[in-house]
């Protein structure tokens, strides 16, 4: 009689065990499976002028961040050319790279999409061709490593304003002074120190992934953090 109860207990604790494991299992999956779906957005909405970010990896790129305060390092405008999304991008060098390639370069495969709040009314076929026209002058163009406000050699959003600014004629988000970023950061010193030794173009304009993230006008289309 005891050891018919011990085999009952047994029984009984094994069959909780399963159940607990099955129901583990599909809350979990139930959590993945979200996740999933919020991570696929439904990139048909995406339009030739959107403006693309993300969080790169790399020693820079966390300098970036931490002097502008911001998530956000790299950043580039969305072409869709022949019905193909590419994203068009100030790296080594100035070039056009698919979408789906572009975003397995940042943190997670996360990014955010902006679009110029009227950009309906004001990016007409002509003015995206000018955009188009004035970017393409700047292909193959090296990376820029000292921010530099020319066009001799570009960086990720100083191309994304200025096709807007001179496709288009509009300034996407005022300009700033290096001098005006977080600069006191270690990791910020020391990227400043190799790239200019003593000589810091403090008073050089320069334009950051999160100036124009935090634009009045731009809005989200996409964000998939």
């Amino acid at each position: 009689m005891k050891a018919t109860k011990i085999i009952f207990a047994i029984v009984t604790l094994g069959i909780s065990f399963y159940f607990a494991l099955r129901i583990t299992n599909f809350i979990f999956e139930k959590k993945n499976y979200s996740k999933n779906e919020t991570a696929k957005p439904d990139l048909k909405i995406l339009k030739d002028g959107d403006m693309i970010f993300q969080t790169s990896q790399s020693s820079q790129c966390e300098a970036v961040r931490i002097a502008t305060n911001s998530k956000f390092s790299h950043c580039g405008i969305i072409y869709i050319i022949n019905g193909e999304k590419f994203v068009y991008e100030a790296v080594q060098p100035v070039k056009l790279t698919k979408f789906e390639d572009w975003i397995t370069h940042g943190e997670n495969n996360d990014y955010v999409v902006k679009r110029l709040k009227n950009a309906s009314t004001i990016l007409s076929v002509s003015t995206l061709k000018k955009m188009k026209d004035y970017g393409n002058q700047l292909m193959n163009k090296n990376y820029d490593l000292y921010f530099e406000w020319s066009d001799n050699k570009i960086y990720c959003s100083e191309l994304l304003w200025k096709i807007y600014k001179n496709g288009a004629g509009i300034e996407l988000c005022p300009l700033e002074k290096l001098k005006n970023f977080n600069l006191k950061n270690k990791t910020v010193e020391a990227i400043l120190k190799e790239r200019y030794g003593n000589n810091v173009p403090l008073e050089e304009d320069v334009v950051s992934p999160s100036q124009i993230v935090d634009s009045k006008i731009v809005e989200t289309i996409i964000d998939t953090y």
